[in-house]
Parts: C-alpha cells; structure tokens; sequence
C-alpha cells in the first residue's frame, strides 16, 4: 500500500523522467502578427505541426507516437464537437480542457508509463489580441498565453526563445520576416549556450512552418509553409 510519501515520491520520479526527455525535444514556436498565426519548429523525420480543425493548429515536442496520439484525440474532439454542436463551439479552451484530464489520469497511473508531451495549441481569431495559446504538459496542467507561445524542454531553452525575440514587434511584421525570426528563436532554445553550434553537434533538421491565416475568405485557413510531409 502506498503511503502519501510514497505516492509523492513516484510522482517526482515519474516527472524527473518526463522532463529528461524533454530536454533533448526540439522547441515550438508560435506568434501572432496581422496576417495570422505563424507556427515554427524543427524535425527530425516525421511532421510535427498539425492543422487540428478550421482555426486550430498543434504542435510539440516529446516522444513522437504520444505526439501523435495526441493529435488524432484532438481532431477527434474537434471534430465530433463541430458535428453536434456548431463550429463555433469548437474552441481551443474546450479542447484543451477535454485533453488535460486523461493526461492528468495517465500521469498519476503508476501502471502506465507517463505520456512523454509538451504541447502547443494555436486558435485564429479576428484580431491579434484575440487569438489564443495554450501550452499544455504531460501531468494535465496548462496555461494560456497571448501574441506568442514557446514550448521547450528546458526553462533555460524556453528563456533563450524569449531573449531572441525580445525586441521584435510581431504585431507589424511581415510573414517571411516573422518566420525568419522564429527559425532563429528555436535554433537559440535548442542550443541556448551556444555549445553545440560552436562544437557542430547540431544535426541534420528539416525547418517546418504552417500559418494560419487570419482571413476568414479562405476555405482553409491552415497552410504549410515550409518543410511538412506530403
């Protein structure tokens, strides 16, 4: 039997385990400027930014097939949502509220191993101001930001993204400009002393982007910009 010592020591352990995976993920980036929001990451062979419904992107880092578990429970939320309900009611708060909980449950299951995620969650809307990020993590827990959003396996890679863009204003950039300095931001948190840059340890990656364009005249607001699989 599993005393409340017990049970909070197997709680640190399994996040000491999550998290050392996620140091060595490659970081997601996603900021807000006038023409929509702009989604950035590195890959090493599978896509790793995903369309999830008409307003909504995902992406994030961690072990690929729980990223991709993820995914396929999103757009089935989504749009199992959007079907009984109306596409209005599929929010981004609803989604990652639906999410969080079996997250939360598998995370405290010391029968399973714990969903190995860290990931980010995108919605258009009119207007800068009004579009939304949430980052959630694999114990269930989430938060929402505004204008950007970085998802990294480390406070230190998270605090080098904010530092590369700290005095770029999103909110009149252009598409390339924007994206070049996102490109930037996730090669800082991926090698935030600068170690493996100056020691060539970086491998080989694919830069992938999407945007999702705030118009609502076209018929499908997310567009790969660079970078996914056919």
């Amino acid at each position: 039997m599993l005393t409340p010592y017990d049970w909070q020591e197997g709680m640190g352990h399994r996040s000491q385990f999550v998290e050392s995976r996620l140091q060595s993920g490659v970081p997601v980036a996603a900021v807000s400027i006038p023409e929509g929001i702009l989604l950035a990451t590195f890959r090493y062979q599978s896509s790793k930014v995903f369309e999830i419904y008409d307003r909504l992107a995902y992406s994030a880092l961690g072990m690929q097939s729980d990223v991709e578990a993820i995914r396929v429970a999103a757009v089935e939320f989504t749009h199992h949502e959007g079907f009984r309900r109306s596409e209005d009611d599929v929010t981004i708060q609803r989604l990652v509220t639906h999410l969080s909980e079996p997250l939360k449950k598998s995370f405290g299951d010391f029968r399973m191993a714990p969903i190995v995620i860290r990931g980010l969650f995108c919605e258009v809307n009119e207007s800068i101001d009004k579009d939304r990020f949430y980052v959630l993590d694999y114990d269930g827990d989430y938060h929402l930001l505004r204008k950007i959003a970085f998802a990294a396996g480390s406070n230190e890679a998270r605090d080098a993204m904010v530092d590369a863009v700290d005095k770029v204003d999103f909110s009149k950039a252009k598409r390339e400009d924007a994206l070049a300095q996102l490109r930037e931001a996730v090669l800082k948190g991926m090698d935030p002393d600068g170690g493996k840059a100056a020691q060539s340890e970086l491998q080989e990656l694919t830069f992938e982007a999407a945007i999702l364009r705030r118009d609502g005249k076209w018929a499908r607001r997310y567009q790969v910009l660079t970078g996914q699989e056919d």
